[in-house]
């Protein structure tokens, strides 16, 4: 006797069902290429790649590079002041930079003072100049308020970045999480506010994500004053993918760290797990996620079951 099969074919399968799938193959799986972050625009400067990786805290040059690359970057930060521009070799950290493919944003990290981070500013111009970089134009500006928390001096930021958007700087506003002090820093002509999620290097993610989402809010909403194409950027605190990814759900532009990649056990993957983090949070933020309810809400509907329900 012969087996019967199965049939399995499409005319078997329930008209609803059977929709649902050609609409997967034939739409969603074809637009798969699709799903890929656009540009971010700072500026005069349009960003591949909305993470943006520090080059401080690797254990060597090489080390550096290969999780540069698996980050994706297009966009490095580089510390101008700080003796991290040269190894216990003597070795540059630009010259282990493959500079043709990469736009360096230098920035004052290390400045306590307004004074200092205008001159460091300036000193990362020069040299920039000097290499053909298009970093050149701008800046990202740190004026800390002490060797303790390394939060902002918000008085001192706002100081000095006046002073650089005066002398032809697109400025890029290390920021704490005030959403006032944002705003105050946007009208002095920043190009991008950077709030912290938590203080740099301590890996504690987005401490405070309501002042994240009114900072958001006040920067892009135009009923607030904003500017919807206003770049924000989360800089700083940033230990785990998860976190970045909260970063963008909450409605960041972009993700800027260091340490969390440099520190961890394995830098280059994490470089990697990053990226992807950022990419899930971009489009979960713009997918719109569901309500948030109290109670439950069945996926199925309770008609046409075969059990007893409770209360029914």
């Amino acid at each position: 006797m012969s087996e019967t099969k199965p049939h399995t074919s499409a005319a078997h399968i329930p008209a609803p069902l059977a929709s649902r799938a050609a609409n997967l193959s034939t739409e969603t799986m074809a637009n798969q290429s699709e799903f890929t972050t656009p540009p971010l625009h700072v500026g005069s400067f349009q960003l591949r790649s909305r993470l943006v990786v520090g080059t401080g805290k690797y254990k060597d040059f090489a080390q550096m590079r290969l999780a540069l690359q698996a980050s994706r970057a297009d966009v490095i930060t580089v510390a101008v002041r700080r003796e991290r521009l040269f190894d216990k070799d003597g070795h540059s950290l630009l010259d282990a930079l493959p500079l043709d493919q990469l736009t360096i944003l230098p920035n004052t990290a290390g400045c306590f003072s307004a004074t200092d981070a205008v001159r460091v500013a300036r000193l990362g111009r020069e040299l920039l100049e000097q290499l053909g970089n298009p970093g050149q134009r701008w800046v990202k500006l740190e004026v800390l308020g002490d060797k303790t928390t390394l939060l902002p001096d918000p008085i001192g930021t706002i100081e000095a970045c006046a002073e650089l958007v005066k002398d032809g700087f697109e400025v890029l506003c290390y920021s704490s999480d005030d959403p006032i002090a944002a705003v105050r820093l946007r009208d002095a002509g920043a190009s991008s506010v950077m709030p912290a999620g938590s203080p740099i290097g301590s890996g504690r993610g987005i401490a405070n994500r309501e002042a994240i989402m009114i900072l958001i809010d006040l920067l892009k909403n135009p009923a607030h004053g904003g500017r919807a194409d206003y770049p924000v950027i989360v800089d700083a605190g940033v230990g785990t993918p998860s976190d970045v990814t909260l970063a963008m759900e909450l409605g960041a532009d972009g993700v800027l760290l260091n340490t969390g990649i440099a520190h961890a056990a394995d830098p280059v993957q994490m470089a990697h797990a990053m990226r992807l983090a950022l990419e899930a949070g971009y489009f979960g933020y713009k997918s719109g996620r569901i309500a948030r309810k109290l109670l439950g809400t069945a996926s199925s509907p309770w008609s046409g079951t075969f059990t007893h329900i409770p209360g029914e």
